[in-house]
């Protein structure tokens, strides 16, 4: 196989893996935020509430139907691209892949669809039921992803038969503690990038006293009271990722915390199991690790920050200044999310399915560099577009504020004929 068609193939796959996880964090922060105003204007009829959640969800339905355009471009590149993978471990490894696209495409889809039609046309606690039912199949979704995901990671309740493995512990695949863990750390994330996302945007808003100050200093303390208990539990559980980490991918953790001896006395061992090969990862795979959890540290202490000044009426001059500093602080919880997709992702390598299947073999033979190449180009150019419109189009109806919202409101009435005269 040509090293540069498999890199090339990497590369692509990281960008199109890496442009959906984008999508995927913040849509796994903002549908319980919103699901949680909604319940509160349901309960309360607040009407400041109910504009929360028009305001906030159709933020949330524009990235939402963003990211379906380029998980569906994933899934291709699945069979175009790793047919190698689908022939060894296409029954296992496809079946969680195919429950997510059940729940994804399906029923979060339909219930959603529901949902945004349904304002003012179905009983409210109807209408709050459907979208507890989109964030529940949204978590249920990534369930499925990081079971599959964990399953390359750690692949247990299979065994290989001949040339393919073959599922014969159900429950120790969907229990696998790899995915468990790592599920537990990824909504953890979002929750985290929504809330700072949330709290982002209000800040924007104060700082320019917009008509809507109440609507955005309760949106602030939103943000900032799930980002804070957040960014706590996502720390805590990436720590003990580790653990975890190194009992099934002890190369990994070798390289990524620098200790060279057991990196040789790793490499030693699996060249007398596996036979001859460099079986460690690349050595700046610790770097995304430090860059993590560093920035999880500075979201901690600017959501501390600004969740005990929220509940200050008078913006004085350090309240300007957090304001400021959270807006700028939207993009971070991205970066970290990145980062550990980088760590887990890059760090299993050079396998695909750890000690099972290398990724120069889950290469598909009929990949060609030229072809790689001309694909690398043209889905980098879309998911450039792809995020650059997400960006623009969640920047343009954040700036409008709560009266440029279309979600949720009432059509205009229809003109009334004009009368036809009479002859």
């Amino acid at each position: 196989m040509n090293a540069e068609t498999l890199d090339l193939a990497r590369l692509q796959f990281a960008i199109t893996a890496g442009a959906h996880f984008l999508f995927v964090a913040l849509t796994l922060g903002l549908a319980p935020l919103v699901a949680a105003v909604q319940t509160r204007a349901t309960v309360s009829g607040s009407e400041t509430h109910w504009r929360m959640t028009r305001f906030w969800g159709q933020l949330y339905v524009i990235n939402y139907g963003m990211g379906i355009v380029t998980g569906l471009v994933m899934e291709f590149q699945f069979g175009l691209n790793w047919s190698g993978l689908t022939t060894v471990a296409g029954d296992v490894f496809g079946a969680p892949l195919a429950m997510e696209t059940l729940v994804a495409f399906f029923l979060e889809s339909t219930f959603l669809g529901l949902w945004i039609f349904g304002w003012g046309r179905i009983n409210r606690w109807a209408h709050l039921a459907l979208i507890w039912v989109v964030t529940l199949t949204a978590y249920v979704s990534a369930y499925w992803i990081i079971a599959a995901n964990g399953w390359l990671q750690n692949p247990v309740g299979a065994e290989r038969h001949g040339g393919r493995m073959v599922l014969v512990d159900r429950a120790a695949m969907l229990t696998n503690p790899d995915a468990l863990i790592a599920l537990a750390h990824v909504l953890g994330a979002g929750l985290l990038t929504g809330g700072f996302f949330l709290a982002g945007i209000s800040a924007f808003h104060l700082r320019r006293a917009t008509a809507d100050l109440e609507l955005f200093r309760r949106s602030l303390r939103t943000g900032m009271i799930v980002a804070v208990p957040a960014a706590l539990f996502t720390l805590g559980v990436g720590f003990n990722q580790f653990a975890v980490v190194d009992e099934h991918l002890p190369m990994k953790y070798a390289v990524s915390t620098g200790d060279t001896a057991e990196q040789a006395r790793l490499q030693a061992e699996l060249a007398a199991k596996l036979g001859p090969g460099d079986y460690s990862p690349p050595d700046w795979i610790g770097v995304p690790a430090d860059l993590m959890i560093q920035l999880g540290m500075v979201l901690f202490l600017l959501a501390t920050v600004n969740l005990a000044l929220a509940y200050r009426r008078r913006a004085g001059i350090v309240t300007r200044i957090s304001r400021r500093l959270l807006t700028w602080s939207i993009p971070l919880p991205f970066v970290a999310v990145l980062c550990g997709w980088l760590f887990r992702e890059v760090g299993r390598q050079p396998w695909t399915i750890n000690q099972i299947l290398r990724t120069e073999d889950a290469l598909s033979p009929s990949a060609s560099a030229g072809s790689m190449r001309l694909t690398l180009i043209g889905f980098t150019a879309l998911f450039a577009v792809l995020i650059a419109l997400d960006a623009w189009l969640l920047g343009r109806f954040a700036r409008r504020g709560p009266d440029g919202s279309a979600l949720g409101a009432a059509p205009e009435p229809a003109a009334e004929p004009e009368p036809v005269p009479n002859f």
